[in-house]
């Protein structure tokens, strides 16, 4: 029996546990494409299946509806994959640990990928619904969102009819987005040329972070785990010899990285200091951040975990001059709110996260996701990354580019949405431009003249093993979205 078997709308709800159980992380999505063709065979439904693993459903209207303009109902297929140290679960092989708390679906030390399993399990009920009254709908499922909106990128819209497009991948209830950042994704790599030190080997800990999306909450300007790290060993640096063995933090560029560490080979001697310096370093930066990160933590460890050693082993310590790099770029390189919008108060115009370093035995990689709604400032921003890292003796690469999202003035669709809302609710819908990536602009790009809007259920803390998705406001969200396809005649 399954854990969200009670809740209402049944079907909603089934066919989102039905998703949860099968791995869908991004790059990892073919078995979840295909649940979806098998779902469409199933109720001879056309289909399509391209080889990125993006999906089209076609459902006739219903009733009455057969000569209505066609609609678009949108989501993505992928999901984030971070989950809490102790979780042993696989991405790659294990469904996710549904539970309930009160109004609430989580997942048992993971994500929930309620971004954007929910828009998925939503249209499939849609789908499987005929009772409903409803236009022509083609069901379009994306993938490699998560990672720069690969799928969208590779997708071919010509057969695509339809010029509105119901997308559900926002988490706010209430608020409808109409326009969105476009961004693209830098990597800043340094050589990483090794030689033989003698020392002691040391490992320095960034954790407790409170993280979250890199997009939507930005603005809350919290720490990140990363930046942190480059502080700390740049402190080190100006008193303590040592060279760094490997750094790494985070898995996602779009993720404000939560955790961080450095292995390093210290000097015969520097322990005390050592110490001293990240226990100073503790106590200046958890009192900036007191408000924002309250359980950040900074420790030095003389000794090194099992998982520590193993990540060191084998490898030879950095030459001085790659170490410097490295430790310059964490250091010195923009991050976070680097310009507020003069035009909507409150949002976000351009920014820049950190969010994967790693290394690898020749190369050490820093991951920017960049954001603007300004194209001229986020190449800028991309200028500015490529001249600092050059200047250090890196390269960059860039990738998963993707346009911003321009709201238009004269959206019929955001006019009935909103009429809509009102009538249902009986509370002002918030129209908004977001500072997130949204396939939106892609689909724009792509399809001239398309008219959409995005918009969903209460989802918490995405991105993160702390999200959790609103049962409540699901029913809600699922019932609007009937009601607006019944009005689309």
């Amino acid at each position: 029996m399954g854990v969200l078997n009670n809740l209402v709308p049944e079907k909603v709800f089934y066919y989102f546990e039905e998703l949860c159980n099968i791995p869908h992380g991004s790059k990892n999505t073919k078995a979840i494409s295909d649940y979806c063709v098998n779902f469409a065979k199933e109720r001879g439904l056309a289909y399509h299946q391209d080889a990125s693993n993006n999906i089209i459903i076609l459902k006739n209207g219903s009733k009455g509806y057969e000569d209505s303009k066609p609609v678009i109902i949108q989501g993505h297929l992928d999901m984030v994959c971070e989950k809490e140290k102790d979780c042993t679960i696989d991405f790659e092989k294990d469904g996710l640990d549904l539970a309930i708390d009160g109004d609430y679906i989580y997942a048992k030390g993971t994500t929930l990928g309620g971004d954007d399993g929910i828009a998925v399990a939503m249209a499939l009920a849609i789908l499987d619904d005929d009772t409903l009254e409803h236009p022509p709908i083609e069901a379009v499922f994306t993938v490699d969102e998560e990672i720069g909106m690969l799928g969208a990128v590779a997708m071919d819209c010509s057969s695509l009819k339809s010029r509105l497009m119901l997308n559900l991948d926002s988490e706010n209830e209430g608020h409808f987005l109409v326009g969105c950042a476009g961004g693209m994704m830098v990597e800043c790599v340094f050589p990483a040329e090794r030689r033989r030190w003698s020392g002691k080997v040391v490992s320095v800990h960034v954790n407790g972070v409170t993280g979250g999306h890199s997009g939507v909450e930005i603005q809350k300007q919290g720490a990140n785990a990363n930046v942190i790290l480059g502080r700390v060993l740049y402190a080190l640096k100006k008193k303590v010899a040592f060279n760094v063995i490997c750094v790494d933090g985070g898995l996602k560029d779009n993720a404000i990285t939560r955790s961080s560490r450095a292995i390093l080979m210290l000097a015969p001697g520097e322990e005390e200091i050592f110490m001293d310096i990240i226990k100073e370093q503790q106590e200046i930066i958890t009192k900036e951040y007191h408000k924002t990160d309250a359980n950040m933590s900074i420790e030095g460890f003389l000794e090194v975990s099992k998982e520590d050693e193993a990540s060191a082993a084998g490898k030879m310590p950095l030459t001085e001059a790659c170490g410097n790099a490295v430790i310059a770029a964490l250091r010195t390189f923009p991050w976070g709110v680097q310009k507020m919008s003069q035009d909507m108060e409150g949002l976000v115009q351009t920014s820049l996260n950190p969010g994967i370093l790693a290394t690898k035995e020749d190369e050490i990689s820093l991951t920017f996701s960049v954001r603007s709604s300004v194209a001229s400032e986020k190449e800028e921003l991309y200028e500015r990354l490529v001249c600092l890292t050059e200047s250090l003796g890196g390269k960059v690469n860039r990738s998963s580019d993707y346009p911003a999202w321009e709201y238009v003035e004269d959206s019929k669709l955001r006019i009935l949405m909103g009429d809509t809302y009102r009538e249902m609710y009986k509370k002002e819908p918030v129209m908004e431009v977001i500072h997130a990536g949204v396939e939106c602009g892609l689909f724009s790009e792509k399809m001239p003249g398309l008219d959409c809007v995005s918009y969903g259920p209460d989802i918490f803390d995405i991105h993160t093993p702390q999200e959790r998705l609103s049962i409540s406001s699901t029913k809600r969200i699922y019932e609007y979205t009937v009601e607006v396809l019944k009005r689309l005649k």
